[in-house]
């Protein structure tokens, strides 16, 4: 039986610009070996598209918690999302 898949948009507040939580999430999401993007937002919070293994997107939710040193992750705030088909690459836009 093939392993179930996921997407999810996340939302990610607190201290997270200007620490390197993009860069952060793009290795913590090419560990976990997920598809989707990562940007900063104007309003000082960091969104994020997920999409992989439910396993996979479960661990990364965890994570966002955590972030590089020097964050101060205050709420992460996840929806179900459409698949984009990424074909598992994880990038930084802008």
């Amino acid at each position: 039986m093939p392993e179930e898949h996921q997407a999810k948009m996340v939302r990610i507040s607190g201290r997270v610009q200007g620490v390197s939580y993009r860069v952060w999430t793009r290795m913590e999401a090419r560990k976990l070996g997920l598809g989707g993007w990562v940007r900063n937002e104007p309003d000082g919070s960091v969104l994020a598209f997920i999409e992989g293994p439910d396993n996979a997107v479960s661990s990364m939710l965890d994570r966002f918690w955590q972030g590089p040193p020097g964050a101060s992750v205050k709420d992460v705030v996840s929806e179900i999302a459409e698949p984009e088909n990424l074909s598992g690459e994880f990038r930084i836009t802008s």
